[in-house]
């Protein structure tokens, strides 16, 4: 009896699965909330230097409501190119003659200015307060937004690495239990930060368990569903990743206050950290933990709750020593990091999906964390990023299914980094074309991930499955890390993030040619099923030029008599 046997005689998608599965996507929910809430608690409003080079004589911080202040504005600081209040600079003293309105608008670079030498003033008529507006990260400290969102995306890379470690050390449900109190008690204490590097800590530490939380969701639900179902259980973790981001959007709506909206995505965990004593632990880990009499009273419990007691009560731990061989063995071989590039086609299928899992996360995010920039409701565009996922993930799926997951994934990447090189030649002023490019991007994109994820497992063998699995998600992290980073290069070229995150996917996407199909194909085991595989392939592709040839050869008489 094999362990999908095993698992369908306790009910393999049953009332327990259901429950199980339906409880595991709860945390994914607001994983979306925390890997871009930086667009919203670190939005940057409207602002300019704090006026007060006219004794009493202040304004209120909706500058632009009453008439005086438009006046103080105007004596007070310069316009830029599009006749809008400088944002880092100030008159050393006050120009009355712009008051006269025959006199002639001067550029503030033509009079005496210094920088913002008394803090700054912030439109809050959208955003109340910000971590932009709490530290002043604007004018000279404006790079520290991004370091910020770089931080955390290093502590999710920390979190992959950490935390996958032990999940196979420790089990899934003990580390999912942990993740989920130290998401609970690190998001809530972002929000009392009282400084930005005890803030950046804290996002640190908050992405780490976004990591934990991430695996250890996936492999419960995987290791408790028939094989015939983990796409589509794959498809429910996706989609409500998708979810989460309208939640984000109507929260960030709510409540404006960047400190009560960090609580508000941090708080939920802690119910989840409270009913995940519930879940089961994986009978499959148990197993090569050596803990059999553990797996058989999981499967017991499994077995009771899809009313299939009395077949639970029948087996025994010397059926599950039978069922779980090969995984008991597997778990005893030894395999390193060194084997993803041993041999020639393991080593092609890392190098490519390197690429793909970089590139893949570098452009999302770099999209994602870049809502401010269209000029539109931030709030509206949130929505429709998260809108876009639904379809283009469904179409994803049709494509794996039925054309294959080398087309899918290449086509993709080389879509989404065109629709972003697109957006180089688009006027700023026409937003709404600019708007669908990136949206359409982003689906496109959201779409790769998909397919990567089901990709990556059936190009690595059984054996170093898990170590691919780490090796390339460690990329994608270190593409979210970049990803920010990123945006400080528009100080030197407008357009030169746009060029990075466009040339990125396209590489990526002609890379994804040089990969095998594997729809259909069964799943390798060890590193010589890849290597056989790839000959038998070679011994395939001769054989129809072989078979080319000789139907060429047949046609000579004929164009001989023709």
């Amino acid at each position: 009896m094999t362990f999908a046997e095993l698992l369908e005689q306790v009910g393999s998608m049953g009332r327990f699965q259901s429950i199980h599965v339906t409880l595991l996507v709860l945390p994914i929910l607001l994983m979306a909330s925390h890997n871009i809430l930086q667009n919203f608690t670190a939005a940057t409003p409207g602002h300019h230097c704090h006026i007060a080079i006219v004794a009493n004589y202040t304004c209120d911080d909706n500058f632009t409501d009453l008439l005086y202040c438009q006046e103080l504005l105007k004596i007070s600081i310069p316009v830029d190119g599009n006749q809008q209040p400088e944002k880092c600079l100030r008159f050393i003293s006050a120009q009355w003659q712009l008051l006269d309105p025959n006199a002639t608008t001067t550029n503030g670079t033509e009079m005496d200015t210094e920088p913002c030498m008394d803090g700054w003033i912030y439109d809050k008529s959208v955003f109340t307060s910000t971590i932009i507006t709490e530290w002043d990260l604007v004018c000279g400290s404006r790079t520290l937004k991004q370091m910020a969102q770089s931080i955390y995306m290093a502590g999710v890379l920390v979190g992959a690495i950490v935390f996958g470690n032990l999940s196979d050390k420790f089990g899934r449900k003990s580390l999912l239990i942990w993740s989920c109190l130290q998401m609970a008690i690190t998001g809530s204490c972002a929000a009392f930060s009282s400084n930005f590097a005890m803030y950046c800590v804290f996002r640190f530490l908050t992405g780490m368990a976004l990591s934990g939380i991430n695996l250890n969701c996936v492999s419960l639900s995987v290791e408790w569903a028939p094989t015939k179902l983990r796409a589509a259980i794959g498809m429910v973790t996706g989609y409500s990743y998708s979810i989460g981001q309208f939640i984000l959007a109507g929260l960030a709506y709510v409540i404006p206050d960047w400190r009560w909206l960090q609580l508000a995505v941090s708080v939920p965990y802690f119910i989840f950290f409270f009913y995940g004593w519930w879940f089961t632990e994986s009978a499959r880990w148990l197993a090569t933990a050596g803990k059999l009499n553990q797996a058989l009273k999981e499967l017991q419990k499994v077995a009771q709750i899809n009313g299939r007691k009395e077949e639970g009560d029948k087996l025994s731990v010397e059926d599950l020593r039978a069922s779980l061989q090969k995984e008991m063995s597997a778990a005893k071989s030894t395999h390193t990091a060194a084997d993803l590039v041993r041999t020639p086609s393991v080593r092609r299928v890392s190098w490519c999906l390197c690429f793909i899992w970089f590139s893949t996360s570098f452009a999302y995010y770099g999209l994602a964390m870049d809502l401010q920039n269209f000029g539109v409701s931030i709030y509206l565009i949130q929505v429709v990023y998260g809108a876009v996922d639904i379809p283009a993930k469904l179409i994803g799926f049709f494509m794996i299914s039925f054309i294959g997951r080398r087309v899918t994934q290449a086509s993709a990447l080389i879509l989404a980094g065109l629709a972003i090189l697109a957006n180089i030649f688009v006027p700023q002023d026409l937003q709404t074309l600019r708007t669908l490019l990136a949206v359409f991007g982003k689906g496109c994109l959201a779409a790769s991930f998909n397919c990567a994820f089901l990709y990556t497992g059936e190009l690595y063998p059984t054996v170093i499955r898990q170590t691919g699995m780490g090796f390339v998600n460690t990329l994608a992290r270190v593409g979210g890390i970049v990803a920010p980073l990123v945006q400080m290069t528009s100080e030197y070229l407008p357009s030169l993030p746009l060029i990075i995150y466009g040339a990125a996917p396209v590489v990526s996407g002609i890379a994804t040619c040089f990969l095998p199909e594997t729809r259909n194909m069964p799943l390798p085991d060890t590193i010589e099923d890849i290597e056989r595989q790839r000959r038998s392939r070679v011994i395939t592709d001769v054989g129809r030029e072989d078979k080319v040839l000789l139907k060429a050869s047949r046609l000579e008489p004929l164009k001989e008599i023709i």
